[in-house]
């Protein structure tokens, strides 16, 4: 089996992937009520919420798309505050959906700053919502979503929440920080193959949502809400994934969540620390670096691609490259989920002997 170290999709232990051969049954009936209530019930501890929780069967992009449907009409002016290619994309979504959006941008690698999303909303008052990705992995970085929730909540607007690499894996108490929306991908930290997006609502999003006057028909929470009360999802849910979810929820709540982000914390400091013993210089401000994946600069003649390539071909061992204006600048190793030290230490022996192959010269 290969190494799978990029930040999503996420390799799936053996236990999910037998899961996911359960037979069909019928999605209107009480036995898929009953999974669909255990996962429910899970994923409320998990994001630390007592607030409504539905599975959409989408990509995290369709749980942001979701987001902004949902709570937002044409015209309203939200704050988009991106350090990396997925709050770009939250920000395009609700463009896209016409919503006026006011772009805070940061240079890639760092993370947003709190004062700076303050004054932004003091400078455009009539900004109704903001939206925020907590961990971004095409840079590598993780946002200080306390502070920045805690700016936006004072404001009295509304906060959406990209948490799709984030959430079952990095800590993130959507109640005590605030959060109306937040959105997951199941493909990343929660240990299952692509196919469900998972996402929370607050009071304050579903009074919102009221008003709301986007179009919107597949992603509409009030349908979700509605058929979430019979045990059901509006329309035919990813049967096989959910029955993922089934067994991966109760692995990840026999682990516990603090134990689950305690061991995330610990191998990413493993990883940051091999790079740096290797002589590899750390893309990510390290005060803000992720610790669902590690992102590495392409410096000292190594040539980032044909690393990736010589990883791939000869070590079995799948690493993430740069996106956008970051191709062939960095790579980035993937430790999220179902990861433990020894899937690390196998990609770094073998980055001892690729690096030399792909050029690098060392510090």
């Amino acid at each position: 089996m290969s190494n799978l170290r990029i930040p999503g999709p996420t390799p799936c232990p053996p236990e999910v992937l037998e899961a996911m051969s359960w037979q069909m049954i019928n999605h209107r009936g009480p036995q898929f009520a009953g999974y669909l209530k255990e996962v429910t019930e899970g994923l409320k501890t998990i994001f630390q919420t007592k607030n409504d929780v539905f599975l959409l069967s989408s990509s995290g992009t369709g749980g942001l798309e979701s987001a902004v449907v949902n709570t937002l009409s044409p015209g309203d002016k939200v704050l988009g505050v991106s350090i990396g290619v997925f709050g770009e994309r939250f920000a395009t979504i609700a463009k896209t959906y016409g919503a006026e959006v006011v772009p805070l941008n940061f240079d890639w690698g760092k993370a947003a700053d709190a004062d700076a999303v303050a004054d932004a909303l003091k400078a455009n008052p009539d900004v109704k919502t903001v939206l925020v990705t907590h961990n971004e992995t095409s840079t590598g970085v993780t946002n200080d979503l306390a502070s920045i929730a805690k700016v936006v909540k004072n404001a009295g607007k509304l906060l959406l929440v990209d948490a799709v690499s984030s959430m079952g894996s990095i800590n993130l108490p959507v109640d005590e920080w605030g959060i109306d929306v937040c959105v997951t991908g199941s493909q990343k930290g929660w240990m299952v193959p692509p196919g469900l997006a998972m996402v929370s609502v607050s009071d304050e999003a579903w009074k919102a949502c009221e008003q709301a006057r986007m179009p919107r028909f597949y992603f509409d929470y009030l349908k979700a809400k509605k058929y979430g009360e019979k045990g059901q999802t509006p329309w035919t849910p990813c049967m096989s994934v959910v029955y993922g979810m089934v067994v991966a929820m109760k692995m990840m709540l026999e682990e516990g969540p603090v134990n689950i982000v305690a061991r995330h914390e610990h191998i990413a400091e493993m990883t940051r620390r091999n790079a740096k013993e290797l002589g590899l210089e750390l893309f990510a401000d390290e005060k803000y670096a992720s610790n669902t994946v590690t992102s590495i600069r392409a410096t000292n003649g190594l040539d980032g691609k044909l690393l990736n390539k010589i990883m791939r071909e000869e070590y079995d061992i799948i690493l993430g490259g740069g996106q956008q204006t970051l191709e062939g600048k960095i790579f980035r190793i993937g430790h999220l989920g179902w990861v433990e030290d020894k899937d690390i230490e196998a990609v770094f022996a073998a980055l001892k002997v690729a690096l030399p192959k792909a050029g690098f010269k060392g510090a």
